[in-house]
């Protein structure tokens, strides 16, 4: 009725000339009006030119709360929102209110609430090549950085370290702490690792609430997460230190083992038999959980020392998927398709993408490939009924026990993601040491002008 009354020329009305679009003036939109769809930003199209003219704010607001409501994705379409803060004081850095648009996970920045004052220093132990790497950097964290530095007990106990006089002094300042006795997770600002990924898988151990950033320095054998160079040490964290630096999120899995009696009554047999598993099976915590952990790479469920082939289930929230019969099975994040998955034959997967790769170890079947889930999915593997022997799983190749009949292990879909992101923050992001195609070549700038290079898998 709209375009009737209006001055519209009748050749446009009856579609002979193409209609006008034009978007909405950023002075009547709404802060909380949602501005992305999967295809960029939303526009405002009026019935016809004129329209716009006489729309109040009011109107024009409710009409793009209406439009997202009407076209928002669904659950599986977007991965859970991320978590912004990791630490006591590190946080993503917020667009400016007056620029709207979709934010790219690939520019995030880092920034603080508060100048960050402690400082854990991982190092690889039993490389004694990393010694004077470890001087030096304790050196200048607590000397000139003037900061509070956390080290493992063992690492200082080093018998090459103690024997150090030049280093005593610095000895005596370093806060030392143990694995498995001493919580420092809630007074930890940044953590820089001296090592390779290892090294990085370990630190991310340490803290299975939420997570400082993570400098990673690359001093060992592989250098997928490690792509800062120890030469300019100091350069590298003076630009963390000052806020702005690049950072990648990296998703990790929460996983729990719950122990349980295998019960093959009538019911649960006739509902495996149709790939459904009961509710009150899936959710019964009656069974002892014997180990909670969240990962960064990978769960791995496999045969153990037995000769036999492994036989699992695998379920998607509460159904029955398949049953791998192989080897065994590797339950992975992005993160982690390029580590024990990408050697199994998985595709790579970029950090920022919120999936779940499911890969089989050598299956005994010609069909079953690598599978990729939504992150948002809870998955659940268990023993099949008719399996020949146990299966032992590992958490990033750490933590190893053994599965039995009527035993578990499953990723929650509602909490895995909310609040618990692994940061490898980045003030040069590149990567040099992928090994996957011959030589690296370093770009020599960014497109937005910026001091950085592009990340490469």
């Amino acid at each position: 009725s709209s375009c009737s009354q209006s001055n519209e020329p009748l050749e446009e009305r009856q579609g002979k000339l193409p209609r006008r679009r034009k978007e909405v003036k950023r002075s009547l939109r709404r802060p909380d009006c949602p501005e992305h769809l999967s295809g960029g930003s939303v526009h405002w199209l009026p019935e016809h030119p004129g329209s716009e003219a006489s729309a109040s704010v009011e109107d024009t607001a409710e009409s793009c709360l209406k439009r997202w409501d009407r076209c928002r994705r669904g659950h599986f379409l977007h991965g859970p929102y991320p978590a912004t803060h990791f630490g006591p004081k590190a946080c993503v850095l917020p667009n400016p209110t007056s620029v709207m648009h979709i934010q790219d996970p690939a520019s995030q920045r880092l920034t603080w609430s508060k100048p960050p004052l402690n400082v854990l220093v991982i190092r690889k132990i039993r490389d004694e090549t990393l010694l004077e790497p470890f001087r030096e950097l304790c050196r200048f964290l607590v000397e000139e950085k003037h900061l509070m530095v956390y080290v493992e007990k063992k690492v200082v106990d080093d018998g090459s370290l103690m024997r150090d006089d030049s280093f005593s002094a610095i000895r005596n300042q370093l806060c030392t702490f143990r694995e498995g006795f001493d919580d420092i997770s809630d007074c930890i600002d940044l953590i820089i690792c001296l090592g390779g990924d290892g090294t990085l898988l370990y630190a991310s151990s340490l803290f299975q609430g939420s997570v400082p950033p993570v400098m990673a320095f690359h001093l060992g054998s592989l250098g997928f997460l490690t792509p800062f160079k120890f030469e300019s040490f100091r350069t590298e964290v003076d630009k963390v230190f000052e806020g702005n630096a690049a950072i990648i999120l990296r998703s990790r899995l929460k996983v729990k083992v719950v122990k349980g009696t295998f019960q093959k009554n009538e019911q649960l047999l006739s509902a495996q038999e149709n790939g459904i598993l009961p509710h009150n099976h899936i959710n019964n915590e009656a069974g002892k959980i014997t180990l909670q952990l969240q990962v960064l790479n990978e769960v791995v469920v496999d045969r153990g020392p037995s000769s036999y082939l492994s036989n699992v289930d695998l379920y998607l929230d509460g159904r029955l998927i398949t049953s791998v019969q192989g080897d065994g099975v590797i339950v992975s994040t992005p993160t982690g398709s390029t580590a024990y998955a990408a050697a199994a034959g998985a595709s790579m997967i970029h950090p920022n993408v919120p999936a779940i790769m499911v890969t089989p170890i050598c299956p005994h079947s010609l069909s079953f490939r690598p599978i990729v889930v939504p992150a948002g999915v809870e998955l659940m593997i268990t023993l099949s009924p008719d399996a020949r022997n146990t299966a032992w799983v590992s958490f990033d190749g750490r933590k190893r026990q053994e599965i039995q009949h009527g035993d578990r292990a499953h990723t929650d879909g509602q909490e895995k993601y909310a609040g618990n992101e692994a940061t490898c923050c980045h003030a040069q992001v590149i990567h040099t040491n992928s090994h996957l195609s011959g030589p690296q070549r370093e770009q020599s700038g960014c497109d937005d002008g910026n001091d950085c290079k592009h990340t490469q898998l």
